[in-house]
């Protein structure tokens, strides 16, 4: 059966942590692929803006 697992986080850091836990515990033959993407918005009255980094591993259970 196919899976997918989400990731969703504001810092790349973070989201490559939390992937990298994952990755561990599935084995590497049952890895399909890895989406990745990354948005940025600005953020309302001020000159910053928000980014968020997101991820799905597709993988075999």
């Amino acid at each position: 059966m196919i899976q997918v697992k989400l990731f969703d986080r504001e810092h790349e850091k973070d989201l490559e942590k939390e992937m990298n836990r994952f990755l561990k515990g599935i084995d590497e033959q049952k890895l399909v692929d890895i989406k990745y993407n990354v948005a940025a918005m600005p953020e309302e009255e001020e000159e910053e803006q928000i980014y968020c980094f997101s991820a799905m591993i597709i993988y075999r259970a």
